[in-house]
């Protein structure tokens, strides 16, 4: 139906007033709603760096970071009208993505190799990644001898069929080896191994074509090094028997996947297992409560330590520092930040006697994700991971009232064994489905 106040005015003057009315309303809609403007801050940021990445040129910096600082300026100006400081927020947040992913392009540059090139190559080991026959090396600290001191590529990742018993990360090696720049996409809109070898560091993949002499031994270390070296050897030592159950154990372990058979890893995929390989949320769940529980649940025997100290603080402490020696063991990988990253945040909540709000602790996630490696935003991993934890946070938003309503209409006294068992499978199934419904929407594409 047509508004009577409208209806007695000019047609043009009735249009002109409409903005006025769509403003006074999204004025409210702001206000609110302020209380959860922060769980928007990583889709502003998350706009802001895939605007970046779908320009066809390489912008300059300056503009974006003046656009943040302005918008920023004038929101704090205006902070008491909502929607304008929503809108100026919002604007100052894409901006600020903008050029985070601009900085960390600018960060990462080094030299690409131009062509395919055999040539003795020099330089030090920074990874190792066994196969199942041979290993996968990155060299850093490279001398290609073939090329220009500022054509120099950052590193290298070289295939090696046979590499010393003794090689270790930290040695300086000496090969003959064929390299090649890192390939574009195959086709329009697939994995993207050119930009992905950008930000890694990646200057040219290729294949040793001599046997590997190692010139020098490690002699730095540290705390990187210690990690890398811990799990390559705990690698090294699980997989020792050639079975594809221990490459299976590696793989959940370090998160090294390169040792499972391409049979067992197709029959992870048709049975829709796969994600089960790749160390996220699952996995630091069940370090994490393996710890926390189990430790309070140990400290609680003891009657004098369990009356007098705050044992599920302690217990939260070392699950803390559990959950973060097993990322650095899995070699860090995106999903694997996001688990510790809401892990963390609910631990400390623990330590802190604060509550942790799910919906916040996976837009800190997110957030902190997007500000240390922007260019994840572009990969799978990011998109089903957290695609599925919004799917089940929100669904259980949107349920826990009608739970409890439904409940109430059918009061227990005491909720019988087929009661829970029900309870569980239905929510087993609901679980199931809203996950695999969030993830597997990326899945298809």
């Amino acid at each position: 139906m047509t508004d009577p106040a409208l209806s007695k005015v000019p047609p043009a003057a009735a249009f002109l007033a409409w903005p006025p009315r769509i403003a006074a309303w999204l004025g409210v809609q702001a206000a609110e709603e302020r209380g959860r403007w922060a769980l928007w801050l990583p889709a502003g940021f998350g706009a802001g760096i895939g605007l970046y990445f779908a320009l066809p040129f390489e912008p300059p910096l300056w503009p974006a970071l003046a656009l943040a600082g302005v918008a920023a300026l004038l929101a704090v100006l205006v902070r008491r009208t909502a929607y304008a400081s929503l809108l100026l927020i919002a604007t100052a947040t894409i901006a600020a993505g903008f050029a985070t992913a601009k900085l960390r392009s600018d960060a990462v540059a080094a030299p690409v190799l131009a062509r395919e090139m055999a040539s003795m190559v020099s330089g030090t080991v920074a990874n190792i990644e066994p196969l199942p026959s041979g290993l996968r090396i990155r060299l850093e600290e490279l001398r290609v001898e073939r090329l220009e001191a500022t054509a120099q590529p950052g590193a290298v990742r070289v295939t090696v069929r046979r590499p010393p018993a003794d090689l270790a990360i930290g040695d300086r090696v000496t090969l003959r080896a064929v390299l090649i720049p890192p390939s574009p996409p195959a086709a329009p809109g697939a994995y993207d191994f050119q930009r992905d070898a950008w930000f890694r560091g990646l200057g040219a993949v290729g294949y040793a074509i001599s046997p590997v002499t190692i010139e020098a031994r490690a002699t730095r270390s540290g705390w990187r090094q210690f990690v890398d070296g811990m799990r390559q050897e705990a690698t090294r030592r699980i997989i020792a028997d050639g079975s594809p159950e221990s490459a299976m154990a590696a793989a959940l372990l370090t998160g090294e996947q390169s040792g499972i058979p391409d049979t067992d890893l197709q029959a992870m995929r048709d049975s829709g297992l796969a994600h089960l390989l790749s160390i996220s949320g699952l996995h630091m769940v069940l370090v994490v409560a393996l710890l926390l529980g189990g430790l309070r649940l140990l400290l609680a025997l003891i009657e004098p330590v369990a009356l007098r100290w705050p044992i599920r603080k302690w217990a939260a402490i070392v699950a803390f520092a559990g959950a973060l020696f097993y990322l650095l063991l899995a070699g860090s990988p995106i999903p694997a930040q996001r688990a510790f990253i809401m892990a963390a945040v609910v631990l400390l909540a623990i330590v802190f006697d604060r509550n942790a709000l799910s919906m916040r602790t996976v837009a800190l996630a997110a957030t902190v994700i997007l500000v240390l490696a922007p260019e994840s935003l572009l990969s799978a991993s990011f998109h089903m991971s957290f695609a599925a934890v919004l799917a089940l946070i929100a669904g259980w938003e949107w349920l826990q009232p009608r739970l409890v309503r439904f409940r109430a209409a059918r009061p227990l006294l005491a909720p019988g064994p087929l009661d829970r068992v029900g309870y569980y499978l239905a929510g087993v199934v609901l679980t199931t489905l809203i996950a695999g419904t969030a993830s597997g929407l990326f899945g298809l594409y």
